[in-house]
């Protein structure tokens, strides 16, 4: 099932890049190369643009319930092919087989909501000040746009894009992740079974500088939603910025996890661990930063560590959390705890790579003794790695947990429904949770942060819609003589 050569998709055909060159993507929980995929260039960026253009013309023309009628027969085509799917992103991500299907069922639950969406494009009707005007404001496409997906959760990150974009009646160009590259073409090749006209999906493959880069300086590509790096984000709003291309950047968290001294203390290092070792760590919202009031640090800390001990690494269907994406980021990881203890930092457990197996594969690690200052505290890791920091009250947690200039995920525990609502007041970060775990968000529920973390748009739910289409007045004056 898995092909052997992974290309770009253009006009509904799979195509070899203009540059003839191609890379090896590596299995991350094997190291075994997996395929090869073409290594995309300018060229291509220029062949799907114009593609898109004209493809956008006629689908953002067609009616709105038409437009979502596709969108439901591709989603029942995913869910027949559910555990295709699931291979692919297992492959890809190096994740155990039960997580791929959870994160496929949550993609496949996104695009079942933005179908049932078609039947809800709703306007506003306005009230004016003059006499026999009537005034609405519309919905309409936005355009051609760029959709750069994420490696860490891909068959959810493309259908929390692909969807709502696709909704809004426009052509989208898709650049894959390098190292989870078949993802999108699989979509793709859905949406054709599906019915959707040719060129409103393009998949490019390749490197940021040599197909990324091009593709958000395109004059023609109108609007760019992008899950990745702060770095990758600034460059992006940089690029596109003389033509005041919109743009929504979701760009990582550094999540405080905050356990209170009335907590429920065994439920609270339950999902603590859920939280921190989600996806290997390899997720937005990851609770890296666990905050513990010093009266039960303590006995926290050893419920805590009992549990992160008995969690299983691997690939497996009985593994806890799977590889880490690639040996680079695995590497610099591993570089970063060795740094931070080197500082002063102890290490309670982990703090290396998985012996006797094959695969990047990173023992789950927990660090104290940390300055909220130091490098570490500071930078999001995207691994396993989970710091506890011991603080004396409730104002010390939430200063805590508000010093990071990233602000998305958050969780407090407390059977206290003061402390509940002061810290939802107070928290700076885009989603609060009051005794659950910071990870979790639905295909209803618009997610997102503030800081580096993000700027200012949501996706998915109902808020992904104001990003993928523009509002339009439009005013109708009638005469009453005229009748």
């Amino acid at each position: 099932m898995y092909p052997q050569k992974i290309l770009n998709w253009i006009d509904d055909q799979e195509l070899e890049s203009a540059s003839g060159q191609f890379f090896d993507k590596i299995n991350p929980a094997t190291e075994e190369v997996l395929a090869g995929v073409t290594r995309g260039n300018v060229e291509d960026v220029k062949r799907a643009v114009s593609v898109a253009r004209k493809a956008r013309q006629q689908w953002s023309q067609m009616p709105t319930v038409n437009r979502a009628e596709i969108l439901r027969e591709a989603v029942f085509l995913m869910r027949e092919r559910k555990n295709e799917l699931t291979e692919i992103v297992a492959l890809e991500s190096g994740k155990p087989q039960r997580d791929a299907l959870n994160e496929v069922g949550a993609a496949i639950e996104c695009g079942f909501f933005f179908a049932g969406e078609g039947r809800r494009y709703f306007g506003e009707v306005l009230q004016s000040s003059q006499p026999h005007r009537e005034v609405k404001i519309i919905r309409a496409s936005a355009g051609v746009g760029a959709l750069i997906t994420p490696f860490n959760n891909p068959s959810a990150g493309v259908a929390w894009k692909l969807f709502p974009a696709l909704l809004c009646g426009n052509a989208v160009i898709i650049k894959s992740h390098e190292d989870v590259p078949y993802v999108a073409i699989w979509y793709a090749k859905i949406f054709k079974e599906a019915g959707l006209p040719s060129g409103v999906i393009s998949v490019l493959q390749g490197f940021g500088p040599e197909v990324g880069a091009p593709l958000v300086e395109n004059e023609y590509v109108e609007f760019i939603s992008l899950t990745g790096s702060v770095e990758t984000g600034r460059k992006v709003i940089k690029a596109s910025a003389d033509r005041l291309a919109r743009v929504s950047i979701e760009a990582g968290g550094k999540n405080p996890f905050v356990v209170c001294d009335d907590a429920d203390l065994k439920r609270a290092a339950t999902l603590a661990v859920q939280a921190g070792f989600v996806d290997a760590g390899q997720r937005c919202v990851a609770a890296s930063r666990i905050i513990i009031f010093d009266s039960v640090y303590e006995q926290f800390k050893n419920l805590f560590l009992e549990k992160v001990k008995n969690l299983k690494i691997g690939s497996a269907e009985s593994d806890d959390y799977g590889a880490i994406i690639n040996e680079k980021r695995m590497t610099a990881i591993l570089d970063s705890v060795a740094k931070a203890v080197s500082g002063g930092a102890v290490l309670l457990t982990g703090g290396k790579r998985v012996e006797n197996k094959k695969g990047f594969f990173v023992a789950p690690t927990v660090l104290e003794s940390i300055d909220p200052s130091a490098e570490i505290s500071q930078s999001e890791l995207f691994g396993p790695v989970v710091i506890l920091y011991k603080v004396r009250d409730f104002n010390t947690a939430v200063e805590l947990a508000n010093n990071s200039v990233f602000k998305l995920g958050s969780a407090i525990h407390t059977k206290s429904i003061h402390r509940a609502q002061e810290f939802i007041s107070r928290l700076n970060a885009g989603v609060v949770r009051v005794n659950g775990p910071t990870h979790g968000s639905e295909p209803h529920m618009p997610f997102g942060g503030v800081g580096l973390s993000g700027n200012g748009w949501r996706e998915p739910g109902t808020k992904a819609l104001d990003f993928y289409s523009e509002w339009k007045q439009v005013s109708i004056d009638h005469d009453p003589q005229d009748i």
